[in-house]
């Protein structure tokens, strides 16, 4: 922890920071964690949980769309249909 405060986090290498790069939709909270945790401020175990509280969310809505699809849905929406232009 001490190195970490010292140096900081490598952002470009930091799986959990990239993946909220990615997941999370507000830019300036992205940079602020960028911010905070690539001088050392924030520990990885903060960020780690940053992208939980953003993901959980996601991964339910998920859950309960999939839940809600059946063999009947399935099939309708790989049924080939004629394009209409």
């Amino acid at each position: 922890m001490e190195e970490h405060r010292r140096d900081g986090a490598n952002l470009e290498e930091d799986v959990a920071f990239n993946y909220l790069t990615f997941f999370l939709d507000d830019d300036a909270e992205i940079a602020r964690i960028g911010e905070e945790y690539g001088s050392g401020r924030m520990l990885s175990g903060e960020v780690k949980q940053k992208l939980v509280d953003v993901l959980v969310p996601i991964v339910l809505k998920h859950q309960a769309a999939r839940k809600a699809c059946d063999e009947a849905k399935v099939k309708a929406f790989m049924t080939v249909r004629p394009l209409k232009f």
